[in-house]
């Protein structure tokens, strides 16, 4: 599977809870369970958002790292979703830490940048 047909399939929440469910990372999927209570999402939500908001606000460094990460896997499209629910948790457990990371998005884009899959917003208010 391509990477954007990848992306385009985790909009959906049921495929993305569909693909989540088959990464069989029990601990993985355990702190997803647990962000997505955080924010009021169920675990398809939250891997849709993660997407996205890996989509919308990942750096070049992450980008590069997801492609290397798919190149060297056996299971490429488990691993980029893998990566990306990862890089997630850790924006999203730094910004409920206080971080200043939704702060950074709006700067940039001039709107918060999270991805929020059902329609929330991610960003502390």
């Amino acid at each position: 599977m391509l990477l954007g047909d990848l992306m385009k399939r985790l909009q959906s929440e049921n495929d993305a809870a569909l693909a989540y469910e088959t990464l069989g990372d029990i601990v993985l999927m355990a702190e997803v369970t647990a962000m997505g209570e955080k924010f009021g999402e169920s675990a398809g939500v939250y891997v849709a958002g993660a997407a996205g908001r890996f989509a919308s606000a990942a750096s070049d460094e992450a980008w590069l790292s997801l492609m290397a990460t798919i190149e060297r896997e056996g299971e490429p499209s488990g691993a980029a979703l893998a990566k990306m629910l990862r890089w997630s948790l850790d924006r999203d457990a730094k910004e409920l830490s206080g971080g200043d990371i939704a702060e950074s998005a709006t700067k940039v884009s001039g709107a918060c940048g999270c991805g929020g899959a059902g329609g929330g917003c991610h960003a502390p208010t």
